[in-house]
C-alpha cells in the first residue's frame, strides 16, 4: 500500500481451462493497449511477468482463479478484484440487493463466473470471462469510481485494500494455521472425556451433564439439545424464563442453571471444534479455513466454514508453531472506541487513546475513578450499540466527550429515518426495505425504527474499523513478502493477526506488524493523533498470547 514511484502496468487476467488463460495490457482507465495474449501455461506466464514488471492484475474474482496459481507456487503482489469492487460500488450507488448478490456469489460459489453485475449470480453457469470482458468490467468500474472521487476520496484506498485482502485470504487458506492433533486430543479429552466410538453418542462429560440436568428437572427423557424442550422444562420447574441464554438463566438461583450452562458451553465446543471438525478442516497438521473478505455487511470477514473467526480459548493451545518456526500474534487493543475518536475528531477522546488501557483512562477522565474501568467499558459499548440509556457512566461520557456521542446519535437518527451511513473510506450501509414500517402500529413502527437506528449507530464505527483492518492486512502482506526469510500471514480475525515466521526473522516480523498498524492508522484515520496499539508477541502457541 506504499505509494509506488510509478504506477505498475495493468494487465487483464482471464482464467481459462486446464491451467491456461488470457492476458491483455490495459491503460490506467482500462482501455486495451494491444491484443490478447494466450497463455497456455498461465502460472508460468504470471510468474515471469511478476519477476519482470510486477503489474497490477485485473481479475474477475480472486477466490475463483488465484488458488490454482498459489498451488503452483505463484504469488502476485497487486491486483484489482472485480467481484469485491463491484460489491462496494453497488453499495455506494444504493443497489444493496445487487451488492448482496455479489457477496453471496463470492461466499457461496467461489468458482461462479463473475463480471458485469448481471453475471454475479450464485451458482451461475455463465462461461468464464475473456480478457476483453475483464477489461470492459474494469473500465466500467474505473469510470463509476471516478464519478465518486470528490464525494468519497477514500474509496480508491478501500478498493485496493479489499483486493489485496482477497489475495491474502487465498494465501492464508492455502498456508493454513499450524494445528497439533495431539494437543487437540488432549484438550478435548480433558474437557469432554474420551472420544465416543460413534458420532451419534455424546462424550462422557457431556452425557453426565445431560443426565444431571434431566435429573434436577425431574424429566429423565429430556432432550437437552432442544431449546424448546428445555425451556418448557425450566418453566415447569418454576423458572420464569423467556430463553435459555446464559445471562438470563444466571439471574435465577436454581441448581439446574450451572450444569445446563456448562453443558451448552461444552456441547458448542464439541460441535464447532471437536474431533469431527478436525477431520473435516485439518489436513497434514494445518487448519485450512476458507475466508471471505468483506463477507459481512459491515465489511468484516466471514468464512465458508470451519469457524476460523471464533477459535475458542479452550483449544487455542492446539495452534503450535512447527520446529524452528514461531508465531507472531498481535491484536489492536480497543479498536472500535479508538476509531470513534478519530471519526468524531473529539479532542478529549483522541487524547485518551494515547494510553494503553482506553477504558481506564476514560473512567478517570469522565468519572474521576480509574477503578471504574468495567463500568466505563459497558457505557462506551452501550453508546456504540445503542443501549444503557439510563447509565450514569453514559451520561458522564456525553458530558465529557460530546462530539463522539453526537456522531453516534446522528448516525442513529439517520437510520431511524431509513437512511444509509458510511464508513470512513466509503463502505455504505444498506437501508431498510421500502415497506419496512408499513402496516405497523405507531408503537411497533417506533420500535423497528429505533432498532434500525442501533444498526446504523454501530455501522459507522464497525465498518470503519473493518476499513482499518483491510488496510492493515494489505500493508502487512506486502511488508512480510519483502523480508529476507519466510514469514507469512496465516490467520486473521477482525482486529487480530497471526504471522508464522522462521525464528531468525521473528523480530523483523514484529517490526512489520507494528509498521503496518501505524500505516493503517495514518491512511484510514488520518493524522489526528489517535493511537491504535498493535501489541505483537512472539510465541510458540496461540494460547501463549
Amino acid at each position: 500500500m506504499d505509494p509506488p514511484t510509478a504506477r505498475p502496468a495493468l494487465l487483464a487476467l482471464a482464467f481459462g481451462a486446464e491451467g491456461g488463460g488470457e492476458l491483455l495490457p490495459l491503460d490506467a482507465a482500462g482501455a486495451p493497449l494491444g491484443s490478447v495474449r494466450p497463455a497456455p501455461d498461465l502460472a508460468a506466464a504470471v510468474a515471469a511477468l511478476e519477476r519482470k514488471a510486477a503489474p497490477r492484475w485485473v481479475v474477475t474474482d480472486v477466490a475463483a482463479g488465484y488458488p490454482a496459481l498459489v498451488r503452483a507456487g505463484v504469488r502476485i503482489r497487486r491486483c484489482h478484484d472485480i467481484a469485491s469492487t463491484e460489491a462496494l460500488l453497488l453499495g455506494v450507488e444504493g443497489d444493496h440487493a445487487g451488492a448482496a448478490t455479489v457477496t453471496a456469489a463470492r461466499a457461496g460459489a467461489a468458482d461462479a463466473a463473475v463480471g458485469q453485475p448481471a453475471l454475479f449470480e450464485p451458482g451461475s453457469a455463465t462461461p468464464p470471462m475473456s480478457a476483453h470482458d475483464v477489461a470492459g468490467a474494469y473500465a466500467s468500474q474505473f469510470n463509476r469510481s471516478a464519478r465518486r472521487r470528490a464525494e468519497l476520496p477514500g474509496l480508491g484506498l478501500l478498493v485496493a485494500a479489499e483486493s489485496a485482502s482477497c489475495l491474502a485470504a487465498v494465501e492464508m487458506t492455502h498456508a493454513g494455521l499450524p494445528w497439533s492433533a495431539e494437543v487437540h486430543d488432549r484438550l478435548l479429552t480433558e474437557l469432554l472425556g474420551a472420544r465416543p466410538a460413534s458420532a451419534s453418542n455424546r462424550p462422557p462429560v457431556l452425557q453426565a451433564l445431560a443426565e444431571e440436568v434431566a435429573g434436577i428437572l425431574g424429566e429423565p427423557g429430556l432432550n437437552v439439545d432442544s431449546q424448546a424442550d428445555v425451556l418448557r422444562a425450566l418453566r415447569r420447574a418454576g423458572l420464569p424464563v423467556t430463553s435459555t441464554r446464559r445471562h438470563e438463566l444466571r439471574r435465577h438461583e436454581h441448581p439446574v442453571v450451572e450444569p445446563f450452562v456448562r453443558y451448552r458451553e461444552l456441547a458448542r465446543l464439541h460441535a464447532a471444534h471437536g474431533w469431527a471438525w478436525r477431520e473435516q478442516w485439518v489436513r497434514d497438521g494445518r487448519f485450512h479455513p476458507e475466508y471471505v473478505p468483506g463477507g459481512v455487511v459491515s465489511g468484516r470477514w466471514a468464512t465458508r466454514g470451519g469457524g476460523a473467526l471464533q477459535i475458542p480459548k479452550a483449544v487455542r493451545a492446539a495452534v503450535v508453531a512447527p520446529p524452528r518456526r514461531v508465531l507472531v500474534v498481535a491484536d489492536a487493543g480497543q479498536l472500535e472506541p479508538r476509531v470513534l475518536a478519530a471519526l468524531a475528531r473529539d479532542r478529549g477522546l483522541v487524547a485518551a487513546t494515547a494510553e494503553g488501557d482506553l477504558y481506564a483512562a476514560l473512567a478517570r477522565e469522565a468519572l474521576g475513578r480509574p477503578e471504574a474501568r468495567h463500568e466505563m467499558k459497558v457505557a462506551l459499548l452501550s453508546a456504540m450499540y445503542g443501549g444503557g440509556a439510563g447509565s450514569p457512566a453514559l451520561a458522564a461520557l456525553r458530558r465529557r466527550f460530546p462530539a463522539a456521542l453526537a456522531l453516534l446519535e446522528d448516525a442513529a437518527r439517520t437510520g431511524e429515518r431509513g437512511g444509509s451511513v458510511r464508513s470512513v473510506l466509503g463502505r455504505t450501509s444498506p437501508p431498510p426495505r421500502p415497506d419496512w414500517l408499513s402496516g405497523l402500529s405507531d408503537a411497533a413502527a417506533g420500535a423497528r425504527s429505533r432498532a434500525w437506528g442501533r444498526f446504523t449507530r454501530n455501522f459507522v464505527v464497525q465498518a470503519s474499523a473493518a476499513d482499518w483492518a483491510s488496510v492493515l492486512v494489505a500493508t502487512l502482506r506486502q511488508r512480510l513478502a519483502a523480508l529476507e526469510g519466510c514469514a507469512e500471514l496465516v490467520f486473521f480475525q477482525h482486529d487480530e493477526v497471526v504471522v508464522e515466521a522462521d525464528e531468525p526473522v521473528a523480530a523483523d516480523a514484529v517490526r512489520c506488524v507494528a509498521e503496518a498498524g501505524e500505516q493503517a492508522t495514518r491512511l484510514v484515520l488520518g493524522d489526528v493523533g489517535v493511537h491504535v496499539p498493535l501489541d505483537a508477541r512472539v510465541v510458540r502457541s496461540y494460547a501463549d498470547r
